[in-house]
């Protein structure tokens, strides 16, 4: 039976496809476990998408796949325009943002130079690749992110907070039209998580075609600037479409396998669990 789908009418769904999963199947090679099962997903130019499932169901595969990392075992990917199996890789992935909190950044690497490796792509700079306006447009990241004071500090004086912002500033460096965010609120304390959600939310704003997909365990870290959601549960579609016909107690329950209870407030999202779900 397929996952419930209310995406609304398609009339309605305007923007350029950004990526696309088709009947995506992946199965671990060595043991032929199932990863994830007949997925079906669209995110389109402007959307902003939250990726919520239990450890295990398969979102950071999701990532994987759209992120032009690994491919599908069955069904096929899209990504920006491009058919996975069918384009370089590489040049692909140059185009995507990236964003997670287990990315390798040298400590001693000043945030400025951390956001200038963005137009690289690499971990270590590359001095010789960035020319004046290179240099100016980190600058002006800096600034879009709220983080110029930061340019000068070493990274790994940073707060958490602070190396979130660096690193979203860095995956902007590429001007990606596809923005993947892995757990950005992991270990962050609650100043640091509401300041990273506004952040996310001017950067909607300022960015009207961009599209995001952000991976979370915790509605409460959900910017009012999330539209759109996608539940799995055991590598499958639980439901997607619109926030607010997707994050329902009835359907959390479902994903989760517990009895959860949502509210929302002035755009913010709560969700409460109580006894397990029978």
């Amino acid at each position: 039976m397929s996952a419930p789908d209310t995406s609304g009418n398609q009339a309605e769904r305007t923007g350029r496809v950004v990526a696309a999963l088709d009947g995506v199947g992946v199965r671990r090679l060595t043991t032929g476990q199932i990863i994830l099962d007949e997925i079906d997903w669209t995110v389109r130019s402007g959307e902003h998408w939250a990726l919520l499932g239990a450890n295990g169901a398969g979102k950071t595969t999701i990532l994987k796949l759209i992120g032009a990392t690994m491919h599908p075992t069955t069904g096929s990917v899209e990504v920006l325009g491009h058919r996975l199996g069918r384009v370089d890789m590489r040049e692909l992935r140059a185009l995507i943002g990236l964003v997670s909190s287990a990315q390798k950044v040298p400590l001693d690497a000043t945030g400025h130079t951390v956001v200038l490796t963005g137009a690289t792509g690499t971990v270590q700079p590359l001095w010789g690749k960035y020319d004046a306006a290179v240099r100016e447009r980190a600058h002006e990241l800096l600034a879009e992110l709220d983080c110029k004071d930061l340019a000068d500090r070493p990274y790994g004086v940073c707060s958490g907070g602070q190396r979130a912002r660096l690193l979203i500033a860095r995956a902007l460096m590429a001007d990606p039209a596809l923005l993947l965010l892995d757990e950005p609120f992991n270990a962050l304390d609650l100043p640091s998580r509401e300041d990273l959600i506004d952040t996310m939310h001017r950067l909607a704003a300022n960015r009207p075609d961009l599209a995001t997909v952000t991976v979370t365990h915790h509605l409460e870290e959900l910017s009012p600037s999330i539209g759109h959601a996608l539940l799995l549960r055991e590598g499958r579609v639980q439901a997607r479409g619109p926030v607010e016909q997707v994050l329902t107690g009835e359907r959390m329950t479902g994903c989760f396998g517990r009895a959860i209870e949502v509210t929302r407030h002035e755009g913010r999202w709560l969700a409460r669990s109580g006894a397990a779900a029978r």
